[in-house]
């Protein structure tokens, strides 16, 4: 439980210093990627122009992810979206644009710093249709069977409890309910000491699932259909890639 708590608290002080430097105007808001030379494949690069123009500077600066969920899920209108580790809001804000104002989308992180970014920058950005919680990904403060669809964006890999993310997101989904997942997944060639020598847990990397641990641990928590796609390839044998999976309907 020590091992947990520490690796939770050393990731929640990562991003909140991302957090500050992004409101200190700091060149780099690092999280993902450790700032090294795979840091073009982390970022706000990774979202379509018009998606870029309509987040306000601060949002689009403290995005650290390795995908777009918003895409990955194909959201539709009047949709309840739930993104886990939603950092400084810019998933939330483009679900919201997405399910319209008969939709909702929710953002989920445990740190104060990512909250306030988040909420500013709803406002500067004019959006309603979102909430802001803070919690873990791990215990989700939401009722059974509340959310369309569940997406996160590089987050899950940093969880030292990826059992009861996983969990917890089939247990808040609607029966039909989808998940839609940026993350870096490791190839089944490499072991857990493999991945830690690529790069370190708060940088993505050491934390990762593999392909086979990711389908296995969806299958666990009761969903289906889960599709693995490795992308962009982010550090030897380690990628960012596309996760999806469905909760059945009965």
């Amino acid at each position: 439980m020590a091992a947990v708590t520490d690796i939770r608290e050393h990731v929640r002080e990562r991003y909140a210093q991302a957090a500050l430097d992004v409101e200190e105007a700091a060149s780099c808001a690092c999280g993902c990627g450790d700032g090294s030379e795979s840091a073009p494949l982390f970022g706000d690069g990774l979202y379509e122009p018009d998606e870029r123009a309509f987040l306000p500077e601060k949002a689009a600066r403290a995005s650290l992810g390795c995908g777009n969920p918003v895409a990955v899920a194909e959201l539709r209108e009047g949709e309840t979206v739930l993104d886990l580790g939603s950092g400084g809001g810019v998933d939330v804000l483009l679900s919201a644009r997405r399910v319209g104002p008969t939709g909702f989308a929710y953002g989920l992180d445990m740190t104060d710093e990512m909250l306030a970014l988040a909420e500013e920058s709803a406002g500067k950005a004019g959006v309603t249709n979102v909430r802001f919680l803070k919690g873990l990904i791990e215990a989700i403060p939401l009722p059974e069977a509340s959310v369309d669809v569940v997406i996160s964006n590089c987050v899950v890999n940093l969880s030292p409890e990826k059992e009861k993310v996983l969990a917890e997101i089939a247990r808040v989904l609607r029966p039909g309910g989808r998940v839609g997942l940026s993350d870096i997944v490791a190839e089944d060639r490499l072991t857990p000491a493999d991945r830690a020598n690529r790069g370190s847990y708060v940088g993505c990397i050491a934390g990762a699932l593999s392909v086979s641990e990711y389908r296995d641990g969806l299958a666990a928590a009761g969903l289906v259909d889960v599709e693995v796609e490795l992308a962009h390839e982010v550090a030897d044998g380690m990628h960012g890639a596309i996760v999806r999976a469905r909760k059945p309907t009965r």
